[in-house]
């Protein structure tokens, strides 16, 4: 076996050992060309052709690669990097570094070898052109506030062409001093960009997402806010993914480079909006959509974990919740599917549709002794107590181990009718990533893929009453050369999927008379129109717990209203009770206040993220009353929130939102970026340190009341005395009569 592929796996961040390096060589630079073999491999020669010249080069083993080679190694936290590692492809890594191309030139190669039986091997030939920056007025066309086009640095623009395609276009803006650049969708490391380098591309970053400058959820968007509170913003028009230079190589220029590859158009658009930052974020919305209200219940604590897989499972944690006085409104459950298709509730028995053609509840069969004895009588009695309840789904059709039954029927419908996104040359795409390897993935392109794909998932709302869809990943779609219906390319739609499948479930909700509600992790421009969203894969850390504030003001400046996190982590070891209780405070006071945790085999003691699991763990008592006090004050907080939510999309500022958006002229408050308001009336100072008595908290011009403790402030910096029970939460002096039975102080 000898495999080369010039682009690697599609993964846009790995170097893989069988790719070239760069993929499109520069005009007189070297690069070089890898290929992986099997360990039996004695010899492994390039043929390099150059206008019929052909040389023979010998290609240098570098060794044997794995999970801990050149494709990278995994932290040693959850069930969920454990699979990542086993997914590492293994084998013999080559390397050769062919001579540099001039521009203009071309030369197409191919890998001979042998294995130690002599038995020989070629790939098959690939052509390969050296390209370099040349300058193009066409590279760039700029829309909108025509009195800040100048910003557009004259002479920037320039594409990175060959002699027979262009692969990417670049341009500048000009920054002023005292200029801050805050968006690109939802950001972990920073609020902040000046000085950094980024880029949009969707992508699974297992935790960590701060340490590596990867997100879910992206946009080339962002807001130029300047010291004198006048500011701006751009969208880089395109779905393609784009790199960042936000003054990091100069200080006074942010540099835009657009991946453009096989687009019909060498150019891109940048709109341009002025303003402060509520109107150029209503006006970015504008053009690319607004968010729908969601229901009330949206507000109240959602719960959920992923070792609540059976129906007593789940029943004993609500019942639990309501021993305990905590009221909670909403109910994930996560393990509740046969992962294979998807739509059946593991354990049920039903005729196999060999034509792939949806269930109703009546096929349905659901044995005593099971998993899921009666899902109907659960989800009426969750109902009854007023919960909402949510199911899980993956835009995946799993095909490891080889599916049976009904699997096997649906993957092979999805085959025969295209239903599923393609590889260039059509054959069905298998997911390349770590997470259901080798999986098909329906096209949302195709108005006929969706529909069959939403038919096998009706049953679930109309006849079961689920109210909302976890839409997990949406970030399966690896390679630019992946082919969609809509005659798009991977290159283009790899960043739309995650948008296009929360589109299809609220579809489906819409359609069967429900508020359309999903909690996806992953999307792009858009997905700010299809809410929920949730923070992803964290650890239970202090770092992750101000990781995850950064993430919410980033992706509230882009039109993500309804995000929130799992409070505390759901990954590793539980969190400390001080980290559980301080993340519980901060949760309360954000757009969506939930908790979860990951699988872990069921092993004791229990990782579980309820609060009388850390309580019990930890033999601190004060968990449970300080959870329930908290979860109490969210029910008596969920109306604010409702309101404040329409009413800030209206007025373009986000429910969680950056001190900047009602301040733009106060230069102090950058000091303090993960304070933020919450509505027009509160300002929300999370304490996201162990062990602190005191917090530094700033105020902005105003007039400002304790939400706790009654005390008024007027604008400054206040050395907090901490308390184990009380956040720092202020109220607007102006709105303090609507509040001052809300925080359960005493004068």
């Amino acid at each position: 076996m000898i495999r080369h592929r010039p682009f690697g796996g599609g993964d846009p961040y790995r170097l893989d050992p069988d790719q070239r390096v760069p993929p499109i060589p520069a005009a007189g630079q070297p690069f070089v060309i890898g290929a992986l073999t099997g360990a039996g491999a004695v010899g492994l020669t390039l043929e390099w052709d150059v206008d019929g010249q052909l040389r023979r080069l010998p290609a240098t083993a570098l060794g044997l690669v794995g999970a801990d080679g050149v494709w990278g190694t995994s932290d040693d936290g959850g069930h969920l990097a454990t699979a990542s590692a086993r997914t590492r492809r293994r084998g013999l890594a080559w390397t050769v570094a062919p001579p540099t191309l001039a521009y203009g030139r071309s030369a197409r190669y191919r890998f001979v070898g042998s294995d130690a039986s002599g038995r020989g091997e070629a790939t098959r030939w690939h052509e390969c052109q050296a390209a370099q920056w040349e300058p193009s007025a066409e590279a760039v066309s700029v829309h909108g506030a025509a009195h800040i086009r100048d910003r557009l640095v004259a002479g920037s623009s320039a594409r990175f062409a060959s002699a027979s395609a262009t692969y990417r276009v670049r341009f500048a803006l000009r920054l002023l001093d005292g200029e801050h650049v805050v968006g690109f969708g939802e950001r972990f490391d920073r609020v902040d960009q000046r000085g950094n380098r980024l880029d949009a591309v969707v992508f699974e970053q297992y935790k960590d997402q701060a340490l590596t400058g990867r997100t879910y959820l992206p946009m080339p968007f962002a807001h130029v806010i300047g010291s004198d509170g006048a500011g701006w913003g751009f969208h880089v028009r395109t779905t393609r993914r784009v790199w960042f230079d936000v003054g990091a190589t100069d200080p006074d220029l942010l540099w835009i480079e657009v991946d453009v590859e096989g687009a019909d158009e060498i150019g891109v658009d940048l709109d341009l909006y002025a303003g402060e930052p509520g109107q150029v974020l209503a006006a970015f919305m504008a053009k690319t959509g607004t968010p729908a209200a969601v229901p009330d219940w949206v507000f109240r604590l959602w719960v959920s974990g992923n070792e609540w897989n059976t129906q007593e499972a789940v029943m004993a944690r609500a019942d639990r919740h309501r021993a305990e006085d905590i009221p909670f409104g909403a109910l994930v459950i996560e393990a509740w599917s046969d992962e294979s298709t998807f739509c059946a509730f593991r354990d049920a028995t039903y005729p196999v549709h060999s034509d792939g053609s949806p269930h109703k509840l009546g096929d349905m069969r659901f044995p005593t002794g099971g998993a899921w004895p009666d899902p109907l009588a659960m989800i009426d009695e969750l109902h009854q107590r007023g919960v909402k309840v949510l199911l899980w789904q993956i835009p995946l059709q799993k095909m490891r181990p080889h599916p049976v039954g009904q699997a096997a029927a649906d993957a092979a419908r999805m085959q025969r009718d295209g239903y599923c996104v393609t590889e260039a040359d059509g054959r069905p795409y298998r997911n390349r990533g770590w997470w259901f390897p080798r999986a098909l993935m329906p096209d949302f392109t195709n108005p006929q893929a969706r529909d069959w794909w939403l038919s096998k998932r009706r049953y679930l709302v109309d006849e079961l009453g689920v109210d909302g869809f976890k839409t997990d990943g949406g970030e399966h779609a690896w390679g630019g050369e992946l082919r969609y219906h809509d005659g798009t390319v991977g290159a283009e739609t790899n960043n739309r999927y995650p948008v296009l499948y929360a589109q299809a479930y609220h579809e489906l909700l819409r359609s069967c008379g429900k508020a359309p509600v999903t909690f996806s992790r992953a999307g792009h421009v858009g997905a700010q129109t299809v809410p929920c969203h949730w923070a992803g894969d964290e650890n239970s850390t202090w770092e992750a717990f101000r990781h995850s504030i950064t993430a919410g003001i980033t992706a509230g400046a882009c039109g993500v209203v309804y995000w929130g996190w799992d409070l505390a982590g759901f990954s590793g070891e539980i969190p400390d009770a001080e980290l559980y209780i301080r993340a519980t405070q901060a949760s309360c006071f954000m757009p969506i206040m939930q908790y979860h945790a990951e699988f872990n085999q069921h092993r004791l003691p229990s990782r579980d993220r309820t609060p009388w699991n850390i309580a019990e763990r930890h033999d601190a008592p004060e968990v449970l009353a300080t959870f329930r006090r908290y979860a109490t004050l969210r029910e008596s907080i969920a109306s604010y929130l409702a309101e404040q939510a329409v009413r800030g999309v209206a007025a373009g500022k986000p429910l969680m939102r950056a001190l900047f958006f009602d301040f733009p002229t106060d230069r102090r408050s950058w000091d303090y970026p993960q304070q933020y308001l919450l509505g027009d009336d509160l300002l929300v100072v999370p304490v996201t340190k162990p062990g602190v008595r005191t917090w530094s908290v700033y105020l902005p011009p105003g007039q400002w009341v304790d939400l706790f403790r009654g005390v008024e402030h007027g604008g400054g910096v206040v050395d907090y005395e901490l308390s184990a029970t009380d956040l720092p939460v202020f109220v607007r002096g102006t709105a303090w009569a609507r509040w001052r039975d809300v925080g359960g102080w005493t004068a």
